[in-house]
């Protein structure tokens, strides 16, 4: 590229839910303190609101069985309910709550 040449994207509202969601993703270590490999994840957006939600779980209970996310519980909801955890992803300081299902449901 030359010095007279500015190198251009433009993505729309579901671009930028997707660069979101992947990058949590792919930096669930650093982010997260969690192996992507054993994990479920679930997101959400609210455009109005200017907010976004990343939530991952165990994927297998200690037993090894399938640990699905409760049904009674959410991610919308919890969305629209649950604080703001962090001023910024890119701090030092830890990003994230940990929150029990049952508090979930609460």
């Amino acid at each position: 590229m030359d010095e007279h040449t500015l190198r251009v994207v433009k993505i729309d509202k579901e671009a930028i839910f997707e660069l979101i969601y992947e990058t949590f993703i792919a930096q669930e270590q650093e982010l997260l303190d969690l192996s992507q490999v054993d994990l479920i994840n679930d997101c959400a957006m609210d455009w109005e609101k200017g907010e976004f939600i990343f939530a991952a779980h165990l994927q297998k209970n200690n037993l090894g069985v399938l640990n699905p996310l409760p049904k009674d519980i959410d991610i919308q909801e919890l969305l629209k309910k649950l604080p703001v955890t962090t001023d910024s992803v890119l701090g030092k300081e830890r990003i994230y709550r940990d929150i029990s299902f049952d508090q979930l449901k609460k």
